[in-house]
């Protein structure tokens, strides 16, 4: 009878690499998508930030309108500063158009008014593009 001469001395070795290859791959793919959820939500909280800063904006640009009857918007180039972000405001026939930046993220909204007999009355407020 012929006896066969098996050896398993590398198996063991083997097969933790390939657990380890495993294991190795399952958590870089983990990794790569909470880095992508990451990578999501902060521009999301930005383009949020970048909207409340535009929408502050048409706040202050009413508030002014109301004191001012003839104001125009900031200046050129003279943009307002809004926790950590800036709004330029523009005033033209009774439409008020904030655009809040926040980190380059850019948000545009608009205020159609009306003022008569001393009274200022908004008849829309929307987001543009």
């Amino acid at each position: 009878m012929k006896k066969f001469i098996t050896r398993t001395n590398g198996q063991a070795l083997i097969s933790l690499l390939f657990i380890v290859l495993i294991g190795f791959t399952i958590i870089l793919a983990a990794a790569i998508l909470i880095y992508n959820n990451i990578q999501a939500s902060s521009i999301v909280e930005q383009s949020t930030k970048a909207y409340y800063i535009a929408e502050s904006g048409i706040e202050e640009g009413l508030l002014r309108l109301l004191r001012n009857p003839q104001y125009t918007g900031t200046a050129a180039g003279q943009p307002l500063s809004v926790d950590s972000g800036s709004v330029v405001i523009t005033v033209s026939g009774g439409l008020i158009t904030a655009t809040g930046t926040y980190n380059n993220t850019v948000r545009k909204i608009q205020a159609q008014t009306v003022y008569n007999n001393g009274v200022l009355t908004v008849s829309s407020w929307k987001e543009v593009w």
